[in-house]
């Protein structure tokens, strides 16, 4: 099976500079989420993006760019998609799961022109449940304008809700992550993160500590976080979900 090595993150983002020493040696492909790392939230800086694009010249190796909640930027312009810089070495993704909705369960690559035939004779061989039909109308939809249109409109909505998040916990935890996608990070302070979770589960809240999402080969220091997302309630519910939070938080 596909053997996967951890590629440490700061506070900017994905350390693409450890690529040049043994973590990235005899690599075939990187996976990064430059526009929003996930869960962290950082986004990657112009030196370390031209650090991955170097290595992948240096060793013909491909990144996979995971364009994670780039759609959702509230604070600056965006950041800009990593595969404008070398579209031959760059595996673009996309989805319309957190835009439009994940029942969809549809998606876009642009991949370079070199692996274009063999790519689509992969989703040709594995691809039976996405409808063709979807996939046209999803097509016309972007084509048209009117999937920006939409795009802009919620990012208006969970800006709000951002904003509102963000305010009710001001004075209680630190936050981070929030420049831009539909979760937030609260740090805790030490020795609470298990009771929190424990409330929280209580009050039927789908939060999880942030050493969830680490690799399994990954030695960090221990931090004390939830990772909290804004975007799933209902409007009618959400402001008893952001008071369900208040109460689970120490």
């Amino acid at each position: 099976g596909l053997r996967t090595r951890p590629l440490a993150v700061d506070d900017a983002g994905a350390r693409t500079q450890d690529l040049a020493g043994p973590v990235g040696a005899g690599a075939g492909a990187v996976l990064l989420t430059p526009a929003h790392q996930f869960p962290t939230g950082a986004a990657l800086t112009p030196a370390r993006r031209a650090a991955a694009v170097d290595w992948a010249r240096s060793t013909g190796a491909l990144i996979v760019e995971d364009d994670y909640d780039g759609e959702f930027r509230y604070d600056g312009q965006s950041v800009g998609a990593l595969q404008g810089l070398d579209p031959d070495r760059v595996v673009y993704l996309g989805t319309a799961s957190k835009s439009l909705a994940p029942g969809l369960r549809m998606g876009w690559m642009v991949v370079p022109p070199g692996l274009l035939d063999e790519v689509v004779a992969a989703k040709g061989r594995t691809d039976w449940t996405s409808s063709a039909v979807d996939q046209l109308t999803l097509a016309e939809f972007i084509r048209s304008g009117a999937y920006d249109r939409h795009v802009r409109g919620m990012r208006l909505r969970y800006r709000r809700r951002r904003d509102e998040l963000v305010a009710a916990v001001s004075g209680r935890v630190a936050v981070s992550g929030i420049a831009a996608g539909l979760h937030a990070v609260l740090d805790l302070p030490a020795g609470t993160e298990a009771a929190a979770l424990r409330s929280a589960a209580w009050q039927d809240l789908a939060v999880v500590p942030l050493s969830f999402f680490a690799h399994p080969d990954a030695r960090l220091p221990r931090r004390e976080a939830l990772v909290v997302g804004y975007g799933t309630p209902p409007t009618s519910a959400w402001s008893a979900t952001l008071a369900a939070l208040l109460a689970a938080l120490p």
